[in-house]
């Protein structure tokens, strides 16, 4: 794999013949849904793995021969131009993409439970370990909020995925400290409240349960500790897996009602792993930034991993972006834009597109047709890339995207070239 970025005056069909690969690899490798159209300093992945040749054998099948390689068939697929329904005979011979690949977890969030959302799961089931449904919630006294997941969990279970319970303290679509806090310093209504989780859990085939609470009280800081060192004794006796989300912080005494009471040393000794939330640097009420600049989930992971062992760490990947309007006004707020959309708005106005080599993240900026100015981050290949550096720099254990609505293709093609998924069912 090799990435490209665009230049003025580049083609794919030029593209294609400098690097000697077919104009239709690049343009699937890439999701572009406009192959005529490029827009200068758009990243492209240009798929030349290294490859090898494989004679098929009597008895082999496309799934033996991925795993006597350690690559995924869907690569295999991909370099062959097959697709699942192809046959493959003795004696044929078939490209291996080969590459030294680290395995790791892979999670992902989802809020999509729609048959569009279970479709989604379908398509890219392969490089995921866990899916995440955002989310349950919960009242003060212990009764779960339920989500219509049926879709979901059933493409998850075809695709292999572990599902994990996604717990989170939101009340009228806001993370709420009383809510948790009501829960947090009552140990019957806690008792209540797992129970009434572990019911749902068993029923619908949850692996696992994993925390969102957020803007708890500083003063529960010990009691979210007890309350997750209950949890887990309850939920390992069945087997199920714990785990949290944390805010990214950068030391221990962090200020800030988001960081306070998350006691990254705790949690690391208590659960099973937890999932970095590093970004939203590039917030919706601020103003414009890189949602994930890497120095500063840098930052977090160096703190992390001396509190936290590595591989109980998933780092958190964003998969979208925002554009905000500028001058930037307090008050104000970004609309969320995916990787597909922010190259079709720089297409349409004309922008080129920068790459900010200390924040690791593409951008560029715009004037719309009423001559009001925005400025747009989002992620594409380099981004991703640099982040799957990141993770191998720091030998965690995984990653965690959110969202699975906002992915886009480079994604998978890039993790698919770094890393082997760890697939636990």
């Amino acid at each position: 794999m090799q990435i490209h970025v665009v230049q003025r005056g580049d083609t794919l069909w030029a593209l294609s013949r400098y690097y000697n690969v077919d104009m239709n690899q690049i343009i699937k490798a890439n999701g572009l849904e406009n192959p005529h159209t490029l827009v200068v300093g758009q990243s492209l992945i240009i798929p030349t793995p290294d490859l090898i040749s494989h004679i098929v054998n009597v008895g082999d099948s496309l799934p033996s021969i991925a795993q006597q390689y350690g690559v995924s068939v869907q690569s295999i697929l991909q370099a062959n131009k097959l697709n699942i329904y192809s046959p493959i005979y003795p004696g044929q011979s078939l490209i291996v993409p080969t590459s030294s690949r680290t395995k790791i977890e892979v999670n992902s969030y989802t809020t999509n439970m729609s048959d569009k959302g279970a479709k989604e799961i379908a398509n890219v089931g392969q490089y995921l370990t866990y899916l995440t449904p955002f989310t349950y919630t919960f009242k003060k006294d212990g009764t779960v909020i339920t989500i219509n997941d049926k879709s979901i969990l059933a493409a998850s279970k075809a695709q292999h995925i572990a599902p994990l319970l996604v717990l989170a303290n939101l009340a009228d679509g806001k993370f709420d400290s009383d809510l948790v806090a009501a829960i947090l310093r009552k140990p019957n209504l806690q008792e209540t409240l797992i129970t009434n989780i572990l019911n749902i859990m068993r029923n619908k085939g949850y692996t696992g349960l994993s925390f969102d609470f957020e803007y708890i009280y500083p003063e529960d800081r010990e009691n979210y500790n007890a309350f997750l060192q209950r949890v887990v004794t309850k939920l390992h006796k069945e087997r199920f897996s714990v785990s949290a989300a944390l805010p990214p912080k950068v030391n221990d005494e962090q200020k800030g009602l988001l960081y306070e009471a998350q006691d990254y040393t705790a949690q690391g000794k208590i659960l099973d792993f937890v999932i970095l939330m590093t970004y939203e640097w590039g917030w919706a009420g601020g103003p414009p930034l890189a949602i994930a600049p890497i120095n500063e989930v840098k930052r977090v992971l160096n703190y992390a991993v001396t509190a936290i062992p590595r591989n109980k760490i998933h780092m958190g990947i964003p998969l979208y972006g925002r554009d905000w309007k500028i001058p930037w006004v307090q008050g104000t707020f970004a609309r969320v834009v995916s990787n597909q959309e922010a190259i079709r708005t720089a297409a349409k106005y004309g922008a080129e597109i920068y790459y900010h080599e200390t924040y690791q993240s593409p951008f560029f900026r715009y004037t719309d047709e009423t001559g009001q100015q925005h400025e747009v981050w989002f992620e594409d290949a380099r981004s991703i890339q640099a982040k799957f550096d990141t993770v191998k720099q720091y030998g965690i254990r995984g990653i965690s995207y959110w969202k699975l609505e906002n992915q886009f293709t480079q994604t998978w093609v890039v993790q698919d070239y770094n890393f082997q998924v760890q697939k636990l069912l």
